[in-house]
């Protein structure tokens, strides 16, 4: 055995010591980053429009009183856009995960530079990895207006720990006094009316009202973060009369050691309905608590749906096929689960009750719950909460609803597909 020891060379004890700091440093970002996954167990007998105090609490927010929502479906989201960037008159700020190279990006960056050359101050954060197709066309155009633009969490080994982690929120904020949040993404397949598999379906809405503020400070989170810069005054942050009469509360925050706001409203919300859940959104894998707390729902006479698109339409089907994986689970639970076949289906909201309702960047899934930056918006508003209702019934008729008994005889290679896939979901 000394002998074996004595004829270890160099190099191999250089690998081996190297080996141990990769190991080590790994172990101390997970005992940084861990933290307890909430049980939702709770006990909760008042309807969900008496609990926002809780919502909000919960989620380390604040119940913003006040404003005014605005619903845009697929490509109308951009014409709503587009008019208030034309009518900014002090900042523009734009954050966005996705952004590929096209007409809607170059519209955008000619948008953006004009206003940005008439002296608006024009902030614009679009996450690395999902930037990387933006084209060196945009970004050089963008930065010679005098925009300013920088990339969220780029490759580089100073960010070795946080290479995972995305920002995946989609939020524009105009003069400090409009805001947009949803799940549109800077794609050409967003400019359509989701009329087909080339096309995307999804969901934003337009703010006005005190809330904007909570939006803003949202954007500044990450702004701050990749480029140290403050911003204030009234260019960016005015006095907000009130708008409307919808209260609002935004679910932003990663808190260290605790489970991030997004997750806990998700889950919560879930506990609280007693009339009906509907659920749309594209990249569904609940973790066991949220499945036992769907089915619970179920149990005590809950209308519970879900949408999701199938594996065909779906831009990702490796994800749709990681979710089949628990089904059956939700199907047995009583959980009606519709798949979506005319096109990518994106938007990611929820209505429990008719009265509240969610909108923002957030799947339901763990990438989303605890790796990236997300933004969720939670609204009081039984208008809204109808709409979203009725867009769940008319997207219905694009759908298959699944069968358990089918279901659970669907074949081999369908369950060998789900299971292999569901073994990488935190990763896809």
């Amino acid at each position: 055995m000394t002998d074996e020891l004595l004829h270890i060379t160099l190099p191999e004890m250089l690998a081996a010591l190297l080996a141990l700091i990769v190991v080590g440093l790994g172990f101390v970002i997970w005992s940084i980053r861990r933290h307890r996954d909430p049980k939702l167990q709770i006990d909760c007998d008042a309807p969900i429009d008496r609990q926002l105090p809780s919502l909000s609490g919960l989620t380390q927010g604040t119940v913003y009183e006040g404003n005014s929502i605005e619903l845009f479906e697929n490509g109308a989201f951009f014409d709503a856009l587009f008019e208030e960037i034309a009518g900014a008159r002090q900042s523009i700020h734009f954050e966005t995960f996705l952004w590929k190279e096209g007409r809607l990006g170059a519209r955008l960056a000619a948008a953006l530079c004009e206003k940005a050359r008439a002296g608006v101050a024009v902030r614009v954060l679009v996450d690395a990895d999902g930037g990387k197709a933006m084209g060196e066309g945009a970004s050089r155009m963008l930065r010679d207006a005098g925009c300013k633009l920088h990339m969220h969490h780029p490759r580089h080994w100073r960010s070795v720990g946080v290479f995972n982690d995305r920002d995946h929120r989609k939020i524009v904020v105009v003069d400090g006094r409009v805001a947009f949040a949803g799940g549109h993404c800077i794609v050409d397949s967003w400019m359509g009316d989701a009329a087909d598999r080339e096309q995307v379906r999804d969901l934003g809405v337009r703010l006005r009202g005190p809330v904007v503020h909570a939006v803003q400070s949202a954007f500044s989170e990450n702004w701050v973060e990749d480029t140290g810069e403050l911003f204030v005054g009234d260019k960016v942050f005015p006095p907000l009369a009130p708008a409307g009469e919808v209260p609002v509360h935004v679910a932003s925050i990663k808190a260290e050691g605790s489970p991030p706001a997004v997750k806990i409203l998700h889950h919560l919300v879930l506990c609280m309905a007693r009339e009906r859940i509907w659920i749309q959104n594209p990249y569904f894998l609940p973790d066991q608590e949220a499945i036992d707390a769907l089915c619970e729902a179920a149990k005590r006479g809950v209308d519970v749906r879900v949408m999701v698109p199938s594996a065909e339409a779906s831009d990702m089907p490796m994800v749709q096929h990681a979710a089949h994986r628990n089904f059956h689970l939700l199907l047995e639970g009583g959980v009606r689960i519709f798949e979506f076949q005319r096109c990518l289906l994106h938007q990611k909201v929820i209505s429990v009750d008719g009265k509240w309702c969610a909108i923002g960047s957030s799947n339901f899934d763990d990438r989303s719950f605890e790796t990236n930056d997300e933004i969720t918006l939670g609204l009081l508003d039984a208008d809204l909460a109808g709409q979203l209702e009725r867009i769940f019934e008319k997207d219905s008729a694009d759908c298959i609803e699944l069968d358990r008994d089918s279901w659970a005889r669907r074949g081999w290679l369908h369950r060998c597909k789900d299971n292999a896939f569901y073994l990488f979901n935190e990763l896809l």
